[in-house]
């Protein structure tokens, strides 16, 4: 579920909407906005605590300075991205939010809401205010169409999520015993023509200890710290601890990326490899793409399906700390579904 959407993220990218229609009459006003529904279907109104499906369209009249004409912009718009959003109806307490209309709609409901831009521009601070758009300006009013696509309780809302889930996770599994063996086979390739002898584990994962380390081998819930390199299967470093222009590319430092072995905080692969080194292991690990990022591209950098090679070194490894001080994790993108 996305979080509620405040008055300051309507006025924002983050908020979603559209609309043009300015409706006519048979206005109520209503927590400082005024609205009309224009589409009653029978059903059971929306109630606080209810999980909805909607979209909104937003738009404001501005005046343009060149033709002193007044032009509709548009300030949002949630089809334009393809998924409607879903939020928990709650009880509205602060003036000037579309949300207040939420009660009034059940499933297949239309309706326009006006919000003014002066009782939006009454609830920022002196600091909010130095950062609204242009258009979010005394005497301009916003024009929100909301269409309510459906209204679950939480229950409800909370047992489809895991069906999806569930359903996401199995065509994933499907998915990976299609792929691994294509995986497999170009990693066969690959080690042939670099003469590289590696190692291969029941998951699929190959892998090298280049140097092995002291103590003992790292188990789950311990605390790995390493330094790491990751490549395409051709060569193309796409993130990196080490390599400082890497680094500064990603937006991380190049501190030793710290994380729990085990609790599914890495990719399956790292996490899987991790608990086959010690402190001061230097290893390759080479992971066919259900043990990377699968389906699903962390970034323009990496196609999906991609075999990722990882070149890592273990700095260092303590026991987990107290519940409450976690520390940072990962660099290296989990993938999400």
């Amino acid at each position: 579920m996305i979080k509620r959407i405040l008055p300051i993220a309507l006025l924002s990218a983050t908020i979603i909407g559209n609309s043009g229609c300015n409706g006519g009459g048979d206005f109520k006003k209503l927590h400082g906005i005024e609205y009309k529904i224009v589409k009653d279907v029978k059903g059971k109104n929306a109630k606080i605590g209810d999980v909805i499906e909607f979209n909104i369209v937003a738009k404001v009249d501005t005046l343009d300075p060149v033709t002193k004409k007044m032009n509709s912009l548009e300030v949002a718009n949630t089809y334009k991205q393809g998924r409607a959003p879903q939020d928990m109806v709650k009880e509205v307490k602060q003036g000037g939010q579309f949300q207040s209309v939420f009660p009034m709609l059940s499933a297949g409901d239309s309706a326009v809401v006006h919000v003014s831009c002066d009782t939006l521009l009454s609830t920022l601070t002196p600091e909010q205010r130095m950062r609204v758009p242009s258009w979010l300006k005394s005497g301009n009013k916003i024009v929100v169409t909301v269409s309510l696509i459906s209204v679950k309780s939480e229950a409800e809302a909370r047992k489809d999520q895991e069906a999806a889930q569930e359903k996401m996770q199995n065509e994933a599994k499907e998915h990976a015993a299609q792929q691994m063996p294509i995986d497999d086979k170009m990693l066969q390739e690959y080690f042939a023509k670099k003469n590289i002898k590696a190692q291969k584990t029941a998951s699929g994962l190959y892998y090298t200890i280049e140097k092995p380390g002291t103590g003992a081998q790292i188990t789950a819930g311990k605390i790995a710290s390493m330094k790491y390199t990751g490549k395409t299967l051709d060569g193309q470093t796409f993130d990196s601890n080490v390599d400082e222009a890497i680094a500064q590319k990603n937006r991380h430092g190049m501190d030793p990326l710290k994380f729990t072995v085990g609790q599914g905080q890495m990719i399956p692969g790292v996490d899987e490899g991790a608990a086959l080194l010690k402190k001061g292991s230097k290893a390759t690990l080479y992971l066919p793409s259900p043990l990377a990022y699968g389906e699903h591209s962390p970034s323009g950098d990496i196609a999906p399906n991609s075999i990722m090679i990882f070149e890592v070194e273990v700095i260092d490894v303590t026991d987990a700390p107290a519940a409450g001080s976690m520390p940072k994790s990962m660099p290296v993108p989990k993938p999400t579904n």
